[in-house]
């Protein structure tokens, strides 16, 4: 896929899960404890995939953007009614995103370099 094709898909991405993290959820979180915790990882570590394939910026500016987003989820569930703001999941968030780049650096340090 082309960058652009990226970028529209974090949009979207960026669009989808803003609604979903401000939606009322019920019933689905009692699938097996901590399923929160779960979903925010995942979620975290799409968005990180699909940002690093949609934008060319250095490493630690992509982990201090989606620590960001992480962050302003928090304070925005923290001000509905029916959602709660949890460091917890923030934790979950960051770890996410984390895990994709820590997986990407140690594919990328033990790559061997192509010359030719």
């Amino acid at each position: 896929m082309t960058r652009r094709v990226y970028q529209a898909l974090f949009l979207v991405s960026i669009v989808a899960f803003t609604f979903l993290f401000a939606k009322e959820i019920k019933g689905a979180a009692n699938l097996f404890p901590h399923v929160d915790k779960v979903a925010h990882f995942g979620i975290f570590f799409i968005l990180a995939v699909v940002m690093d394939k949609a934008f060319k910026i250095p490493l630690l500016v992509q982990i201090l953007l989606l620590a960001g987003y992480g962050a302003a989820i928090e304070i925005m569930q923290d001000m509905l009614p029916y959602r709660q703001a949890s460091v917890a999941d923030f934790i979950a968030d960051f770890a996410g995103a984390a895990s994709y780049f820590a997986i990407k650096l140690i594919f990328h340090i033990g790559a061997k370099p192509n010359h030719g």
